[in-house]
């Protein structure tokens, strides 16, 4: 099926008599009357249900549907898109490793891989993602274990080179991982390009309607672990905490996601609640519907700020004047998301002016909801980081992150008016 009629019908078919919507299990655990049975499953000898912690129907049923979206062939649900970022690294790294990732980031993300993960031992090296392939390889040493990047960067709209990264990657042996929260795999796959893993904050656009909070890891199956397997032990030598099971061995290409399950969720938690799983699905119905209407919304508002002589600059990869355009033009055809960076003249104070004159759009934390969101990341989001690390994460003092939601788009250019005619 295509993406649209995956959005509706992947990851759970009603039977007969069977409810036409995906039920919600909200159980922590199941029974069974043979107690070897259990044991089993225990020992990942047989699939089934025992704890949600580590399973649950509801929680395997929409990530099949992810999975199925993004053309991976497994997919992890997470509490959170941070714990998704943190597992998909953790999975596959180490104390003593290293990761290499584009400083066009979330500001969450920064932090997640410049201080907490190298309290666990892990060290990280941030590049500019418009360096070349040399300059990129130059942050490589022996022991990095991934490559990351966002397809679309929050907050500063940075559309990533994809391929570029790709061949970097598999250059030194190790997999590209790409969080695609902003395209969704409505606009973009990818595993199309070259990606091997893709994350999701499944509190945007998937969920639409800022309801639930959760995250996915969805694996390509594509990258080649024993390969490369000095370079990843924990896929590819025993687990002695599974009698010595070898996950990429015993499970092929389910290897990277089935060790995630087993041995993450199994010791640090992160699941979703099955109530969110099952709100996030309702939200994935109406994907391909709300992504169209956000990108001819956002193309709108766009225009007209780089037209108003207000404004300072605009950062939307759908304007020919961007300078993502090309890179937009290849990778999102179709249209990027509703997110919009742009800048005003005059000071931060100016920013905050305009802000608070906003009506009918809300000042939030949130980004990518049906409702139109604006928030200044150097004030909010990205507090926490000085004005050296602002600057290379691509965030200027002055940016205001404007998500543009499914409104009447007429509606949404008048607030905008009425808020730049205050300041």
């Amino acid at each position: 099926m295509r993406r649209a009629s995956l959005c509706i019908h992947a990851g759970y078919k009603a039977k007969n008599g069977e409810p036409i919507e995906l039920p919600i299990i909200q159980s922590t655990t199941f029974k069974y009357d043979d107690s070897d049975e259990m044991a089993q499953l225990f020992d990942l000898k047989k699939e089934g249900y025992f704890y949600t912690r580590l399973q649950n129907p509801t929680n395997d049923a929409v990530a099949a549907k992810i999975a199925a979206l993004e053309g991976g062939v497994g997919c992890v649900l997470t509490s959170s898109g941070q714990a998704a970022n943190f597992y998909a690294l953790f999975n596959i790294c180490e104390a003593g490793d290293h990761v290499v990732t584009s400083n066009e980031i979330y500001g969450g993300t920064f932090n997640l891989f410049g201080v907490t993960l190298k309290k666990l031992g892990i060290e990280c090296t941030f590049v500019s993602p418009e360096a070349s392939d040399e300059e990129i390889q130059q942050a490589f040493r022996p022991n990095t274990k991934a490559l990351f990047g966002e397809t679309i960067s929050n907050p500063g709209c940075a559309v990533l080179d994809i391929e570029k990264f790709a061949r970097i990657a598999h250059k030194n042996g190790v997999p590209l991982i790409v969080d695609n929260t902003f395209a969704t795999p409505i606009n973009c796959r990818p595993f199309e390009w070259g990606a091997d893993i893709v994350t999701h904050s499944t509190t945007k656009y998937m969920d639409g309607m800022a309801t639930q909070v959760g995250g996915a890891v969805v694996d390509s199956g594509n990258f080649d672990w024993m390969a490369h397997a000095d370079k990843f032990p924990g896929l590819t030598t025993p687990d002695e905490s599974y009698h010595g099971l070898t996950y990429v061995k015993a499970f092929g290409k389910m290897g990277y996601t089935t060790k995630l399950v087993a041995q993450l969720m199994r010791d640090l938690g992160s699941i979703p609640a099955p109530q969110n799983s099952f709100l996030l699905n309702l939200g994935l119905q109406t994907l391909h519907l709300r992504m169209a209407r956000h990108c001819s919304n956002a193309q709108r508002v766009a225009e007209f700020l780089s037209g108003d002589e207000r404004v300072a600059w605009v950062h939307y990869c759908g304007l020919p004047s961007d300078h993502y355009y090309a890179l937009g033009q290849k990778y999102l055809p179709n249209g990027s998301c509703g997110v919009i960076a742009f800048g005003l003249k005059g000071t931060r104070e100016t920013a905050i002016q305009f802000m608070d004159s906003l009506e009918m759009i809300n000042i939030v934390t949130h980004v990518a909801d049906a409702r139109t969101c604006v928030l200044h990341p150097a004030s909010h989001t990205h507090r926490q980081l000085s004005d050296e690390q602002l600057r290379e994460a691509g965030v200027a003092p002055d940016l205001i992150r404007l998500s543009v939601g499914i409104e009447d788009v007429e509606d949404i250019l008048d607030d905008i008016r009425q808020a730049l005619d205050k300041i």
